[in-house]
């Protein structure tokens, strides 16, 4: 059986980091690939939330007055470019004309400040998570990172994005899969 050499096509899935990694920033990380192309792919960490920063504290420090539902909720670390720059993923059910990319059916990410004042106000979309950064990568990087055992595919379950506790979306990811986390290895290996 010969391997893939491309995996185009993963924009809406989940990347599960493997054990072994290698990049202590990705080390047990889940990312939301957001856009996939030979160029270059796009994605954000949706299992680690920044720790001295909450959202409604960002917003403040934006001029934006926090709601209800901005209160508390953690500002993810998305990846590591671009981290002063906001994105949030979030729900189909909302867009901002010319500003939304939607990635199918069940997800959309937004970066302009019109969402974060929506959710502040309570007229955002339904589910939602905020980020600073992304993770990016270049022409084929991304595929082979994937060959080298780096990462783990599986389809993005909006129950594991949104609801799911950080702690516990890496987990729930490979159980997705069938995988438990127990039986995983660092090497890769060849048939």
């Amino acid at each position: 059986m010969t391997q893939p050499t491309s995996f185009t096509g993963l924009a809406g899935k989940l990347l599960i980091a493997m054990p072994g990694m290698g990049d202590p920033r990705f080390e047990r990380s889940v990312v939301f690939m957001c856009a996939h192309s030979p160029e270059a792919a796009m994605g954000l960490i949706v299992n680690k939330p920044t720790p001295n920063l909450r959202l409604d504290e960002m917003l403040q420090q934006l001029g934006i007055t926090p709601g209800p539902a901005s209160v508390g909720r953690p500002v993810h670390f998305g990846g590591p470019v671009e981290t002063g720059r906001g994105f949030v993923l979030h729900s189909a059910d909302y867009e901002v004309e010319g500003a939304t990319l939607k990635v199918d059916d069940a997800f959309s990410m937004t970066a302009t400040l019109d969402i974060l004042r929506d959710i502040a106000q309570g007229t955002g979309p339904a589910r939602w998570l905020a980020t600073l950064g992304y993770a990016g990568w270049g022409p084929g990087q991304l595929d082979h990172e994937i060959q080298m055992n780096g990462w783990l595919t599986c389809d993005a379950d909006p129950k594991i994005v949104f609801d799911t506790p950080d702690s516990e979306k890496w987990n729930a990811a490979l159980k997705s899969l069938g995988v438990d986390a127990v039986s995983l290895s660092a090497a890769a290996g060849r048939a």
